[in-house]
């Protein structure tokens, strides 16, 4: 006869959590946990997998084209022609061009008169539509209409308006002031392209400074109140430093889009750059030079680095200056 084993005090029983675990464990180390393993180890490369499509858009329509024209700004290159190194011959010829100078006149006119509005409309009408009336809704999606809008329909719209038998000449004639050379003077034509690139950019521009608006405490409006401030002091005092961060990035980005203005004023001035090429822009001498079949792309390439410099140039004078302040 046997005689039965008493189990010891301090032996615990087999829990059932732990022995419905092994199976499972054993289950996950043999199904999907091995085979996801097994995917690692036999391709360490997997994430570029997801990564090559982006990069190569990139690689494509950014990096190439960026690396082509720099090398092509140091070669005689044209349109059906290799070309040849020259060296900085190109850019010894650029001093020398009255049509550059004429370009770069005009584009850094552009961004004077353009970068001021685009920085404090868009700062005064965000601080219009963020009240919450009724039908401000409406107001918003309107001025933000022409951000949406083709930049060739609103050139025609505005090109058929300033025409000398256009709707404001027609309007001007009727309470006797007379046709005005919108399209036809130099300075005129310059104006009004940039009115053109102000009214376009004011919505856009505007949706930034009302997300940079909403983070502001409304207390500080409030402790201002009290103090006797008015609405002018209060913007100068509180919104103005609230949003100065955002302000400095308004204006890079205007700037750089300023100095490279192009359908604006091709399609108001014409291929020709207005009377006697004299609106031309950098960007517009460049389409000139370096299109068609005899187009000069080394010299065209020279002028597109030019470019590159002094917008690179304008982003570090805006952060040097922000940085300035800070301090």
């Amino acid at each position: 006869m046997k005689t039965p084993v008493v189990p010891s005090p301090t032996d615990s029983p087999p829990r059932r959590d732990t022995v419905a675990a092994v199976p499972a464990a054993r289950r996950t180390r043999s199904g999907p946990g091995r085979s996801g393993h097994r995917i690692s180890r036999h391709l360490p490369f997997s994430p570029w997998l997801f990564a090559a499509p982006g990069l190569l858009v990139v690689g494509t329509f950014s990096l190439f084209p960026f690396f082509s024209t720099l090398v092509n700004a140091f070669t005689d290159r044209r349109t059906l022609m290799p070309g040849k190194f020259v060296g900085l011959a190109n850019f010894r010829e650029l001093i020398h061009d009255d049509m550059f100078w004429t370009g770069l006149r005009n584009s850094t006119l552009y961004v004077l008169g353009v970068v001021p509005a685009l920085v404090i409309l868009p700062l005064l009408l965000a601080m219009l539509v963020q009240r919450h009336i009724p039908g401000i809704a409406f107001f918003r999606s309107a001025f933000y209409t022409p951000v949406v809008a083709s930049i060739v329909v609103v050139g025609l719209i505005w090109v058929w308006m300033l025409d000398d038998r256009g709707l404001i000449n027609a309007v001007l004639e009727a309470v006797g002031i007379g046709k005005v050379g919108f399209l036809s003077d130099q300075w005129l034509l310059l104006f009004s392209a940039m009115t053109v690139t102000v009214w376009k950019g004011l919505g856009y521009y505007m949706i930034i400074y009302l997300a940079a608006l909403a983070n502001v405490p409304r207390e500080l409006h409030e402790a201002a109140s009290v103090d006797g401030a008015g609405a002018v002091r209060r913007f100068f005092t509180v919104t103005v430093p609230a949003v100065r961060s955002t302000m400095v990035l308004v204006g890079a980005l205007a700037s750089v889009a300023a100095f490279k203005v192009f359908s604006e004023v091709y399609l108001m001035a014409g291929p020709s750059g207005g009377p006697a090429g004299e609106d031309t822009t950098l960007v517009m001498l460049v389409q000139r030079v370096g299109t068609g079949l005899t187009g000069r792309v080394g010299y065209a390439s020279a002028i597109s680095v030019v470019i590159f410099v002094v917008t690179v140039a304008l982003m570090l004078l805006v952060l040097r200056a922000d940085r300035k302040e800070d301090a």
